[in-house]
């Protein structure tokens, strides 16, 4: 994953290498080993904006579901990966408009839909996406903007699953658990004193900690972002979006 530091390089113009798009066109030029670990790595992205966006088109729980993994193995079977132009807009813009063609064309003309006819079984746990559906539907979203919400709570939510895996991978898991709430919510009175008694720690060295864990949380926002434009230019614009989502 790119730092932030390296999208605002100019000598960077192959940083788009180590972006999603690079492993969509991955799955579309190996239809064997590469392009299974390729749409496993796209599904786990972005089956999550999808599948809420079908739901909100109305269908129900289990349908949604086949219709999302059907979706992405018939994506990857037709080869629609090998021909696309990076440079041709942001990939959730083009999962959005790729799963509406599907809707329209292919699920319609076809009628009904066979539990497992893709050629890439996908297992898709729709728990948490449930959960998360049901009061933003509540609220009559449009499915568009249902899905660019998801699509950014999504990202958010790998971001503070990379930060967590630091701390582990630091043996400072405790120390993240501790601090990890104040990424979303700020402190209140006599907060940072109670968390420095139980991290053995002084309140000034857990206000400097929180402050490092926000910066850094924003920087693989900003890299988890950065992976799906076409350009660093645009990752500015993506991520002011990504803010306006979620206000």
């Amino acid at each position: 994953m790119p730092e932030a530091s390296d999208l605002d390089s100019p000598e960077s113009a192959d940083w788009f290498k180590a972006t999603h798009w690079s492993v969509v066109r991955a799955a579309g030029n190996d239809a064997t080993v590469v392009a299974r670990e390729a749409l496993e790595k796209l599904c786990l992205a972005y089956w999550p904006p999808l599948y809420a966006y079908v739901r909100r088109k109305g269908h129900d729980e289990h349908e949604s579901q086949d219709l999302t993994q059907e979706f992405f193995a018939r994506l990857l079977a037709r080869n629609d990966f090998a021909t696309l132009d990076p440079n041709r807009g942001r990939f959730r813009a083009f999962l959005l408009a790729a799963m509406n063609h599907f809707l329209a064309k292919e699920w319609r003309k076809a009628g009904t839909l066979k539990r497992g006819s893709g050629e890439v079984p996908l297992s898709l746990d729709t728990a948490v996406v449930e959960h998360r559906y049901h009061p933003q539907a509540a609220a009559n979203s449009a499915p568009e903007r249902l899905f660019d919400r998801q699509w950014a709570e999504t990202v958010l939510a790998r971001a503070g699953q990379l930060l967590r895996n630091e701390f582990v991978d630091d043996g400072r898991e405790a120390v993240f658990r501790e601090l990890n709430r104040f990424l979303s919510t700020p402190a209140g009175t006599g907060d940072y004193v109670t968390v420095a008694g139980r991290l053995q720690m002084t309140e000034a060295a857990v206000a400097k900690s929180v402050e490092r864990l926000r910066r850094r949380f924003r920087e693989i926002v900003r890299a988890e972002v950065a992976q799906t434009v076409a350009s660093p230019a645009e990752v500015d614009e993506e991520m002011r979006y990504l803010l306006e989502v979620l206000a």
